[in-house]
């Protein structure tokens, strides 16, 4: 199908949720390069939003889906499951979490995260309704999880939202302190913010957060569908803070492509019981299969310790553009996560569009942030060939 007669029935027949779409149509992608229905070639910076964090065709990958497709795809969680098993297993000893309950995406698992927090307290025979959470955050499209995100451009369409959750602004320890009471059920953060426009919370503030969890009781619930399976360099982002949760949330790159996320809990507060909660397809064989290959890639020798090499290098060739080019004001990030923010007068989707003629896919956030989420296994080279390419875009609009 030409790309005229697709965005002609597209627009006739999908409901408009994303707007004017892009008008490129993706028929393939090899490692780190998508190819479009004429041929062109992009190289990929944004990964289907952090997501295919092992590029494209990753054989190994693809080798471990077609065994699974070959022996069962899904079946009910009435039944035992050895990848969703053995996929709990990996990932609770590979964090500071002791049980894990998987979703089919993000906002799923934040909003399990949320109901599991209201459990808990409801079983202690102290309820807690109230939930706290950032301005500029995002956390999800479902009614709580919108109701959790502090951003009202998301919240309009909604009203009336999710009763008690209280917004304060980021990296503000004195609006957390006013905030956060013997009344709260949970504290809701990312420890960088991704669609607020690529903000890291301050090693100060998640202390602080932890600190004040502790003293009024509250669960602080760490949201790291973005931030985690290796995105900064780290399995999860909250290890670079020294700070553990008693819940925190992924997805995204869990599943290379394929639906999957989860809600990972400390045991004291695990409190879901039969028929408090549950899912269809969540955590079904194929896709704990998809994320036992993803886990398993991330957890090899020296995995992480590349990415932090490689975000490190693209980060200062990044901030050397500063220099060339005023309208960047900031680069900022970890990993491979980062966000160069371009001066307010800016037209960024002039911007984005020139980087697409050049070849380059990349993201936005909060207006005027170029976000760079690659694929973690791109090469240090193809990393630093979008940094003229950038120079470039920015000069020319």
């Amino acid at each position: 199908m030409d790309i005229h007669t697709l965005m002609a029935d597209d627009k006739k027949y999908y409901m408009n949720t994303f707007g004017q779409r892009i008008p490129i149509c993706f028929e393939k992608g090899e490692d780190c390069t998508l190819f479009d229905q004429n041929g062109k070639e992009y190289l990929d910076f944004l990964a289907g939003i952090a997501v295919n964090t092992l590029g494209y065709g990753d054989e190994g990958f693809i080798g471990a889906l077609e065994g699974q497709l070959e022996k069962l795809i899904h079946c009910s969680n009435y039944f035992y499951n050895e990848p969703q098993t053995s996929l709990a297993k990996l990932l609770c000893q590979n964090s500071c979490a002791d049980k894990v309950f998987f979703t089919n995406s993000g906002a799923e698992a934040n909003e399990g995260a949320m109901k599991l927090a209201r459990a808990y307290f409801y079983k202690k025979g102290q309820p807690r309704e109230g939930f706290v959470s950032a301005l500029h955050s995002f956390h999800g499209r479902t009614i709580a999880t919108v109701s959790a995100t502090g951003q009202e451009k998301y919240q309009k369409p909604f009203a009336p939202l999710l009763h008690g959750v209280t917004y304060v602004p980021f990296n503000d320890k004195e609006a957390l302190a006013a905030a956060v009471t013997e009344n709260t059920a949970g504290l809701m953060l990312e420890c960088i913010q991704g669609e607020g426009g690529v903000w890291p919370a301050t090693q100060e503030y998640l202390e602080f957060a932890r600190e004040l969890c502790d003293e009024t009781g509250t669960l602080l619930i760490l949201d790291e569908v973005q931030t985690g399976m290796g995105r900064t360099g780290k399995l999860f982002c909250h290890e670079h803070y020294g700070v553990q949760p008693d819940l925190f949330t992924i997805a995204k790159a869990l599943g290379n492509g394929l639906p999957i996320g989860a809600v990972l809990s400390k045991d004291f507060c695990a409190s879901f019981e039969p028929g408090d909660h549950g899912t269809t397809f969540g955590g079904n064989p194929l896709c704990c299969t998809a994320g036992l290959y993803v886990l398993g890639r991330i957890t090899l020798p020296g995995f992480l310790e590349s990415v932090t090499q490689k975000g490190s290098n693209f980060k200062a060739a990044l901030s050397s553009l500063m220099q060339y080019c005023p309208k960047i004001v900031d680069v900022r990030g970890m990993g491979l996560m980062i966000g160069v923010q371009l001066a307010a007068d800016t037209p960024t989707a002039k911007v984005t569009a020139k980087l697409r003629e050049l070849g380059y896919i990349v993201g936005t956030a909060d207006g005027n942030v170029l976000r760079l989420l690659p694929p973690l296994v791109m090469k240090e080279d193809e990393l630093l060939s979008i940094v003229p390419a950038i120079k470039t875009a920015i000069s020319e609009v």
